[in-house]
């Protein structure tokens, strides 16, 4: 076996709260500026010399199979299908004969364009059992909370606290380092959560878990206004500044070959390919898919849509997700709305 680490991707989740998105299509291949969400994970992993890949998939995995390819992606992948759910720490056991002493479990249902080779030096430096990745959110209430000593030594966690009980912003970003031991605690044939059961288990043990803060950018996915925010996020990490095809441009905008003439796009922005704008329309914070059309004399603001949509002239629109394919009839307004694949107004 080399000594390169292997990696683990959960992809297995439903991702029901993105309903109507997720009714046909996984929740790790929803697009964040046109790529696959997973595509970051994976790509995070290739840059910290991971060649191992397993990916652990359960809801629509054919999709997952199809839409991931070896050769494209310069890593070795290995698809297990969960007949049933095992849990985040279940379904890497069911690997434990295929991982290397040292491997890394993500998560493709998260934005995670990070630094994994400082995760992995963090994890070598403390000796630790498993290395959990933390970042700092504004509300900790809504994820589970790590605190740490004045090492970086985990002491405690909570799961979702309270405001009352928050005692740090750092959150468990669902991405480890473990060394292969772990997977001895973890029960045969049970569904087992890292988070909810082995970590809380190997603390009370006495083991060395440790606390590292990620470096670059990450971001949950859970929810339609995560996934919008997502997007914006990497524009205005990948984005550049100045005018393009013909449209008058302020802000970070990520785009390839689009029409623009005589429009006004505010960023952070993305343009898919073949995208186009029609005059007098003005686009702010948005993320439009490519072969869309946008009419004339439109307004758009925090607007995200995938592919082949097709949004009307004269056209209000803010805080709107759309599936592919939809279609938004002319003079429409429209505010705080998530369309599924399809959708007619």
């Amino acid at each position: 076996m080399s000594n390169a680490p292997h990696a683990v991707v959960l992809a297995g989740g439903e991702g029901t709260r993105l309903r109507p998105l997720t009714n046909s299509l996984p929740k790790p291949m929803l697009p964040v500026i046109g790529i696959p969400c997973i595509k970051y994970s994976i790509e995070s992993l290739k840059s910290a010399g991971v060649q191992d890949i397993h990916l652990a998939c359960g809801y629509l995995p054919d999709d997952l199979v199809s839409c991931l390819d070896d050769s494209e992606l310069g890593v070795n992948l290995d698809f297990t299908i969960e007949e049933e759910p095992a849990g985040t720490a279940g379904a890497v056991k069911l690997l434990e004969d295929k991982l290397s002493d040292t491997f890394i479990v993500t998560s493709g249902d998260v934005l995670a364009d990070v630094d994994m080779r400082a995760l992995l030096d963090d994890h070598k430096k403390s000796n630790a059992l498993v290395t959990i990745a933390l970042t700092e959110v504004d509300k900790p209430t809504e994820f589970g909370i790590v605190g740490l000593d004045s090492t970086g030594r985990i002491e405690r966690f909570k799961e979702k606290p309270k405001q009352e009980e928050v005692f740090s912003n750092l959150i468990n970003a669902g991405i480890y380092v473990l060394e292969k031991e772990v997977l001895n605690y973890i029960p045969q044939d049970e569904k087992y959560d890292f988070s909810k059961n082995l970590f809380p288990l190997l603390l009370e043990t006495g083991k060395h878990l440790q606390g590292s803060k990620l470096q670059g950018l990450w971001k949950d996915i859970g929810r339609p206004s995560d996934l919008l925010e997502a997007n914006l996020k990497m524009a205005e990490r990948k984005g550049t500044t100045g005018n393009r095809c013909g449209a008058t441009c302020s802000g970070k905008i990520v785009s390839s070959d689009f029409m623009g003439n005589g429009c006004e796009i505010v960023g952070p922005c993305y343009l898919g390919r073949e995208a186009v704008i029609g005059n007098n329309s003005h686009l702010t914070s948005c993320i439009i898919g490519e072969n869309c059309i946008v009419g004339k004399d439109a307004n758009l603001s925090r607007v995200m849509s995938r592919q082949n949509c097709t949004i009307g002239d004269d056209c209000n629109l803010e805080n709107v997700i759309l599936g592919k394919e939809c279609k938004i009839s002319s003079g429409l307004s429209l505010n705080n709305a998530v369309l599924g694949d399809f959708s007619k107004l």
